[in-house]
């Protein structure tokens, strides 16, 4: 089972949300908490866990992957997420059931390579989630979705035009693939940003959870 870091309701109640927080490969779930907390005063009865990733890390000693990429062909990426899906899977389930939450109360938020899970996981889930909201990623297994997915939550994609890592046409190819398969989207793109998420994005990440989550 995976595990992490979490943040309490600000407001001091029993969650009546949760944010899943996914974050990037080298990383870990501490390191996305910063943006929890800056979400917690808008969000006040959502809970918020960040699991670390359920691989060390190729590329170097210390942080996390949810799956390698020393091979990227489309073949080995898209068996690596699928077996990491199936920790995701059950560590979104424990947390339903520890909360006592249906999945249109759960949102998952991602960064790169967390945003790549986020973005597989969430419509290949049986009941659908509250939204999907993914940072600098790539889609993969598009071609599949259509005919896999079984349910439709919505989507924000955020991801800076000067992407060294993804570059910023990945963002264009995931709107696309998305789209096709039915699913409901929409977009930032934020001028002058690399591989980060600046305050405008991270603006429209909370509204989007205020949103869904309402």
């Amino acid at each position: 089972m995976l595990n992490g870091p979490s943040l309490s309701p600000a407001n001091g109640q029993p969650a009546d949300s949760a944010v899943i927080l996914l974050h990037g490969i080298g990383d870990s779930g501490a390191g996305l908490m910063d943006i929890a907390g800056a979400w917690a005063s808008g969000l006040p009865q959502t809970a918020f866990f960040a699991p670390d990733a359920p691989f060390p890390y190729e590329g170097a000693p210390f942080g996390r992957q949810w799956f390698g990429l020393n091979d990227r062909s489309a073949e080995a990426l898209l068996d690596g997420i699928r077996r990491a899906s199936v920790d995701l899977n059950a560590f979104l389930d424990a947390v339903m059931e520890r909360l006592s939450l249906p999945a249109s109360r759960v949102a998952l938020m991602g960064f790169s390579q967390g945003t790549m899970m986020s973005l597989y996981v969430a419509p290949r889930r049986a009941e659908v989630l509250a939204g999907v909201l993914g940072y600098s990623g790539l889609l993969i297994g598009g071609d599949l979705l259509a005919q896999e997915k079984r349910s439709s939550p919505p989507v924000l994609l955020v991801h800076g035009e000067e992407d060294e890592v993804v570059p910023f046409t990945y963002f264009r190819a995931a709107l696309g693939g998305l789209k096709r398969a039915g699913l409901e989207v929409s977009s930032l793109a934020c001028p002058n940003l690399g591989h980060s998420i600046d305050p405008a994005g991270l603006q429209a990440g909370l509204t989007f959870l205020q949103k869904v989550l309402a």
